[in-house]
């Protein structure tokens, strides 16, 4: 098939649905597939940026800009993307999407969509990440505004498929992992000079109030090894200037950075424990990659994460919010070693399942089957319009039959 990407950023290392559908791309390219994407950052199909103030700089910090879809030379581009195509994905859950599915149904393109950004992620940026009826709105939002014209809609995990239900959304939802690339696979490594002797754990995801690395942060200091732990956060974001400044007063200050896949592996490699501290997650590809890797997890077990869902002992979930509950869990697997090398190898085990090669099969029958019920659609209108246009005829005049 020839597959269209619609998503408003699509280069960036610093957004996990842009992430997710780079490897997704080139895992259907694998395939056999032709796929090109539109976007605002797009190599096939690019759109303007559409500003919006005052957010423009604290959207930017989050590595995501909006493409602008409004425009009659955004409407050209996007006829000509969709003229490409057999198959239009839509990705986020904005105007971008919206306008792309117009134009889809206009020229009788089939398409699907899918639910990666919740939207405890977008209201915490403002500290409303718990205000219930700001979420809620914003459920109804998307809803009105992408997902009712769609009849399938992918979604990360079971537990985003399950808030959709909760929030009345009545399409069909595939529940299909991002998947992780192969490479992540169980590995270890002696320590690089600069983590010689400590203890090292790891935290990756966007340096933003909902990942809460502040709570990693605060645990090392009621951490009973304080003095041997090194924390590395492999992630950027607005938040890196607050935290630079509450990890000032550890015994080793932290390091915070960008890494490469190559490089995040050979960090993995040398870790002893990785935190997933997130109170609103719909799946975390990091976490995957890191027990992938054979880096036993401890998670927060908040009711909006779908990361709990990857806790396969109960000391390797913490109390979501609490600081005091992650250090114990931490204390706990430095005591434990023997344990701990145990549980490295079943984790790596259980990574398997989510393998991108595996989660883009499950994708490709989406867009199959989506594809098959947009033929069947096409067939029934073509019968309807028949069968209206015969009785038309039976109601017509035999004078007025030759001008039919």
């Amino acid at each position: 098939m020839k597959i269209l990407l619609a998503i408003d950023t699509y280069q960036t290392n610093n957004n996990g649905t842009s992430i997710s559908a780079q490897r997704y791309a080139g895992t259907l390219r694998q395939h056999g597939h032709q796929v090109r994407v539109l976007s605002v950052d797009s190599d096939d199909y690019r759109l303007p940026e559409r500003h919006i103030y005052p957010f423009n700089r604290l959207i930017h910090m989050h590595g995501f800009r909006f493409a602008n879809s409004l425009s009659r030379r955004s409407r050209a581009t996007i006829r000509e993307a969709i003229g490409w195509c057999d198959m239009v994905h839509c990705m986020m859950p904005f105007v971008l999407s919206n306008r792309v599915k117009k134009m889809a149904d206009k020229l009788g393109k089939p398409a699907t969509a899918a639910f990666h950004i919740q939207p405890e992620n977008i209201t915490s940026s403002i500290r409303l990440g718990k205000a219930s009826c700001v979420n809620d709105m914003l459920y109804k939002l998307f809803y009105q505004l992408v997902y009712k014209h769609f009849h399938h809609v992918h979604t990360p995990s079971q537990f985003m498929a399950d808030e959709l239900i909760k929030h009345g959304y009545d399409m069909h939802l595939h529940p299909i992992s991002n998947g992780i690339d192969p490479s992540f696979c169980y590995r270890k490594e002696p320590k690089d000079a600069p983590w010689m002797g400590s203890y090292l754990i790891v935290m990756t995801g966007r340096l933003s109030v909902e990942k809460r690395q502040d709570l990693l942060l605060k645990a090392v200091r009621y951490s009973k090894y304080c003095d041997r732990i090194q924390l590395v956060f492999a992630c950027k974001g607005p938040l890196y200037r607050t935290y630079r400044w509450m990890g000032r007063r550890l015994p080793h200050t932290p390091v915070f950075g960008y890494y490469s896949r190559a490089d995040l592996q050979h960090l993995l490699a040398q870790a002893d424990l990785y935190v997933h501290a997130s109170d609103m997650e719909s799946e975390a590809i990091g976490c995957i990659e890191a027990f992938a890797m054979g880096l036993v997890p401890v998670i927060s077990d908040s009711a909006l994460s779908a990361t709990r869902q990857f806790a396969l002992c109960d000391q390797s979930l913490f109390q979501a919010g609490s600081a005091r509950s992650l250090a114990r869990r931490i204390d706990y697997w430095i005591e434990h070693e023997d344990e701990k090398r145990k549980m490295e190898c079943v984790y790596a085990q259980f990574a398997k399942a989510y393998l991108l090669e595996n989660c883009v099969a499950a994708f490709e029958q989406m867009l199959f089957r989506e594809q098959m019920e947009w033929n069947q659609r096409l067939a029934n209108q073509q019968i309807s319009t028949t069968i209206v246009c015969q009785k038309n005829k039976k109601e017509l005049s035999p004078s007025e039959l030759q001008y039919y």
